[in-house]
């Protein structure tokens, strides 16, 4: 593959990425100011399945057109301060999603099947709900400063 063709999925992955976490935040916490269980319940369920499948996909894309363009382009990962940075932040991002979001998403997920048919929603659940917010801003902010890193590319 030539470099244009890893650029053109890196991109596509890039966009599948942010688009995903960014919508999926804000229809979320929309989806919980709404205060109706079968709404939040509803929204509960499409957040795991829209990260599993664009957040989660984007994240693959992302890695092939990362490490294609920069074997296509010889570059050293560990060279220019701006990969380093990138791939910090990535990876930041990451730990965040696997160690904290995800398992939030998945105790949320459970409270949610309990009143999904319009029962009462259990204060831990909102209590996750905050906690999914604040550490799904961060998540969401690390990939934006990388974005920044991989356009401009300070020395």
């Amino acid at each position: 593959m030539t470099y244009l063709a890893f650029k053109v999925i890196h991109v596509f992955g890039v966009v599948l990425f942010l688009g995903n976490i960014i919508v999926t935040g804000v229809w979320k916490i929309l989806a919980d100011r709404t205060g109706d269980p079968r709404t939040i319940a509803y929204a509960q369920r499409l957040v795991t399945l829209t990260d599993w499948i664009f957040t989660a996909g984007g994240v693959v894309l992302i890695l092939i057109g990362a490490y294609g363009m920069v074997l296509t382009a010889g570059l050293d990962p560990l060279g220019p301060a701006w990969l380093i940075w990138g791939q910090g932040l990535f990876i930041a991002s990451g730990i965040v999603w696997a160690a904290i979001l995800i398992p939030t998403q998945i105790a949320q997920a459970r409270e949610a099947r309990g009143f999904a048919e319009g029962g009462v929603i259990p204060d831990n659940y909102w209590r996750l709900g905050r906690l999914w917010a604040i550490w799904g801003t961060v998540a969401t902010l690390l990939p934006l400063a990388n974005l920044y890193f991989m356009v401009v590319k300070p020395a």
